[in-house]
């Protein structure tokens, strides 16, 4: 599990700075411009968490800190691919979908956040 995460964290990187590339040099509308970068900074930053997180399941430990650690890793992927995903499409034209993905995204980003630190009760180390 660890190499696949640390391999969609990396990836999720590179897309934030294409995005923001992009965003700078191949967007004119400012309220798209503005979505890209909202998505931009919420990927770079979860691509870090989720890069984190994989370091940590490399690391090991017991089966409900790794559970955890488990559960943080969806919950950033999920948030990657349904809050900043949703934000790029509508900066690229895409209609708004009416059951709102961005929020079902956030949300999974929290849950992430929640797991990573109830994993740390399952360090062994104080």
């Amino acid at each position: 599990m660890d190499r696949v995460v640390i391999a969609f964290a990396a990836l999720s990187g590179l897309l934030a700075v294409a995005a923001g590339a992009y965003a700078s040099h191949g967007v004119a509308d400012t309220e798209a411009v503005r979505l890209m970068e909202i998505a931009g900074r919420f990927q770079m930053w979860h691509a870090l968490a989720l890069l984190a997180v994989g370091l940590l399941v490399r690391l090991g430990g017991s089966p409900p800190r790794l559970a955890l650690l488990g559960v943080a890793a969806s919950g950033f992927s999920a948030g990657l691919v349904l809050f900043c995903g949703s934000l790029y499409a509508l900066a690229l034209g895409a209609p708004p979908l009416d059951f709102g993905l961005a929020p079902v995204g956030g949300t999974a980003f929290m849950v992430g956040w929640l797991a990573l630190a109830g994993s740390m009760m399952f360090s062994g180390r104080r």
